[in-house]
């Protein structure tokens, strides 16, 4: 950010940018009075009839969510269910869901035998892992020439 605050006071930026404001045309979109068409209505219209009021709705200027395009009310409603369903019940529950569902893999589980485990051989005066936990007669291990030149870390 600094460097950006340090080339925009170079001298040859600040001429681009007042040579650009300079050479800009502004075009100016506004609709003007003699382009615009007008509809010239009666003192007392006639009452609209009921089907073009139920399709219009309450008379507001109404944007439809998009679930019901003629009727508000029903537009409305499915939006408002819609969004409870997704929001509520998939976010809110399935969030808490997935917190406090257990653990499909037992790793707390695991952990907790093998602190019990460290704990119970502690308190016996046995080492955490024995040496001979496998017999050692049981392990085949390759001789100095089926080794050779093999870099061996311990």
């Amino acid at each position: 950010m600094s460097s950006l605050v340090r080339l925009s006071n170079t001298p040859l930026v600040r001429s681009l940018v007042n040579h650009s404001l300079r050479s800009a045309r502004l075009i100016s979109s506004s609709q003007k009075n003699r382009d615009a068409a007008t509809l010239e209505m009666p003192k007392k219209a006639a009452a609209p009839s009921s089907t073009a009021a139920s399709s219009v709705g309450t008379g507001r200027n109404w944007v439809s969510y998009g679930f019901d395009r003629k009727d508000e009310t029903n537009d409305r409603s499915a939006m408002n269910a819609s969004f409870f369903f997704t929001v509520t019940l998939c976010l809110v529950l399935g969030s808490a869901y997935w917190a406090y569902v257990p653990d499909p893999q037992l790793q707390d589980w695991s952990q907790r035998e093998a602190y019990l485990e460290l704990r119970r051989r502690e308190a016996a005066g046995l080492e955490p892992i024995s040496k001979d936990f496998v017999d050692p007669a049981q392990i085949v291990l390759p001789s100095d020439e089926e080794l050779a030149n093999t870099e061996i870390v311990i």
